[in-house]
């Protein structure tokens, strides 16, 4: 039988980190819970079902995370989710962190794909980076404008024009760092080419 990461312990019964970040997120949606918070409530369940990405990613694609590389996924899960209890208001970088973070997985999971297909990730990496990122954008307005007019709170709030055109450039920053770097970080998920 082969073992592999996408177990939450090691051989010894020790805990690894992705039971705490779990942990973690469960903790932000009981904090919601206790405030009323329905935004935090929501993208915390959300982001608990994101850090399970990695084991589904390696099902589908027959590849093994380093485990550095699922902390690094599953932890842009907790930074948002917590994200939603006040720091998106409070830590003015907060936002720019979350969105180069997410940015560098979508662009990350684009890389590996495209490698895997024999072609240069490069301006695919940049182009669904951009176009997610537009997406996203929308739906986050969208999701706020309905949530005023039924006088609810909303689950993704929008913070006007800067606010957008900055996400987007932190989200070029993570395609970026994707170009950049791909190649070096990402090697465990690309099988050795055969000529």
């Amino acid at each position: 039988m082969r073992t592999t990461v996408t177990e939450t312990s090691d051989s010894t019964g020790r805990r690894r980190p992705d039971d705490g970040i779990r942990y973690a997120i469960v903790v932000v949606f009981l904090t919601g819970l206790r405030r009323r918070n329905p935004a935090a409530m929501v993208n915390a369940a959300f982001a608990l079902a994101g850090t399970y990405l990695p084991e589904a990613f390696e099902r589908l694609v027959g590849v093994e995370f380093r485990p550095w590389q699922r902390v690094y996924v599953e932890s842009a899960m907790l930074t948002h989710s917590a994200g939603m209890l006040g720091p998106y208001d409070d830590v003015w970088w907060w936002d720019h962190l979350t969105h180069t973070h997410s940015a560098t997985i979508l662009g990350g999971v684009v890389h590996v794909l495209s490698r895997r297909g024999g072609r240069d990730p490069a301006t695919r990496v940049l182009a669904v980076v951009v176009c997610a990122g537009v997406l996203w954008e929308l739906a986050e307005y969208a999701i706020h404008r309905g949530a005023d007019a039924l006088g609810i709170d909303p689950v993704l709030v929008s913070y006007g024009r800067t606010d957008t055109a900055l996400d987007l450039l932190f989200n070029l920053v993570g395609a970026a760092l994707v170009v950049l770097f791909g190649d070096r970080v990402l090697t465990n998920l690309v099988p050795p080419r055969e000529d």
